[in-house]
């Protein structure tokens, strides 16, 4: 019987929050800030409005200030200023510290080692590129039970890939909202993954296998994934504001899960446009993220019901939170039902073509579809007709 070592983290709503007293002690009168634009640190917008009304204009402004200062002299709430101040002091910096050529960028790109993670899908890899691209967010969306946990869990799974067979050999983070990430399964999948590396190692020179495999096995690979567990959008937005630092101590990780990204926001909010800044602002930390650590991102999304105006009035599955949330990703996956097969449709993509590919969910996880039983099928679905 296979033993693993699992790592749950899970995560308090106020993991991300210190204490009043504590918070002005490091923002106290000792405090050095780099004296840059404040345009150059994530804030909400609205945020911004009131601390340029109110004179500041660069971050040394704040030095020696404490929340409660900070509220009184531009009209803002308590909270809204520790989360000013909090923002200045963790994220001082310029958003770019100057211009780069596109030549520059180029070379940066094919020095930059593996680019993708495989989905174990050669089908759905080829459509996007070589897999989930690493410095992007992939969002993918679909109805319950089309496995967007099962391709989750895959994919924090195979970014163990040993460099040697283009894998990007990393850790994983999982970020389950829903409570439907599954160690069983996971050990399923991890299984049948150091068996298909060991089977490839085995066509290699033994010295050569000895040093790529020898190390891989479903142990290593889940006491890799590290799980948070957030239980609402208090935790969920900690622990997107917790990543940085978490990564800076588990600088192996290649792969960020968040699944699902809409659950708790849709279950607990009635204030749509606060809504909408709260999930603006954790986009922009991931896609920072995934750009400037150069990992792989990827959002699990549900999908709602949209109804079509007009004489027809017919309906359609749209991926959840609105339109404003469709432009927070690099690229977006649909998975969807047709004539009992699943399908995957990358209709978003800066660098690929809109493309729809077939898919299956196995005991051993996420593969492509024998093109034989996928035309016996066809003509099964064809026939019930």
């Amino acid at each position: 019987k296979v033993q693993t070592e699992f790592r749950v983290l899970v995560i308090s709503p106020t993991c991300a929050l210190h204490s009043k007293q504590n918070f002005a002690r490091t923002m106290g009168s000792h405090a050095r800030l780099p004296n840059i634009d404040i345009s150059a640190v994530l804030l909400p917008g609205e945020l911004r409005a009131k601390l340029v009304k109110g004179g500041f204009k660069m971050t040394a402004d704040f030095s020696g200030m404490s929340p409660s200062e900070l509220a009184k002299e531009t009209q803002m709430s308590q909270k809204d200023a520790v989360e000013v101040l909090r923002a200045i002091r963790g994220d001082a910096r310029p958003a770019q510290k100057g211009g780069k050529s596109a030549l520059e960028l180029l070379q940066e790109n094919k020095d930059a080692g593996p680019k993708h993670v495989i989905t174990f899908c050669a089908d759905m890899d080829n459509m996007l590129g070589g897999g989930v691209a690493m410095g992007e967010v992939t969002e993918f969306c679909g109805a319950p039970g089309i496995g967007k946990t099962q391709l989750g869990i895959q994919l924090a799974v195979d970014v163990h890939l040993p460099g040697a067979f283009g894998g990007a050999q990393g850790e994983a983070v999982y970020i389950d909202t829903e409570g439907s990430f599954m160690e069983e399964r996971a050990k399923d999948i991890a299984s049948a993954f150091v068996g298909h590396v060991h089977k490839m190692g085995a066509q290699t020179e033994r010295n050569e296998r000895d040093e790529h495999t020898s190390n891989l096995s479903v142990e290593s690979i889940l006491s890799s994934i590290y799980v948070y567990r957030v239980h609402d959008y208090v935790e969920q937005i900690a622990v997107v504001a917790c990543l940085d630092k978490f990564l800076d101590a588990h600088p192996l990780v290649k792969l960020v899960v968040m699944d699902s990204v809409a659950f708790q926001f849709r279950t607990d909010f009635k204030d749509y446009a606060m809504r909408s800044r709260l999930l603006t602002a954790s986009a922009q930390r991931l896609t920072q993220l995934a750009i400037e650590r150069k990992i792989a991102v990827v959002l699990i999304n549900q999908v709602t019901t949209k109804i079509e105006k007009g004489p027809s009035s017919s309906s359609f599955l749209a991926p959840a939170l609105g339109e404003t949330w469709a432009h927070a990703c690099t690229s977006r996956v649909m998975l969807y039902w047709e004539h009992g097969q699943r399908f995957a449709r990358l209709y978003k993509s800066p660098s690929r073509k809109t493309d729809t590919v077939a898919y299956s969910v196995l005991q051993e996880g996420i593969r492509g579809v024998n093109k034989k039983r996928r035309s016996k099928q066809s003509s099964q679905a064809r026939a019930l007709g």
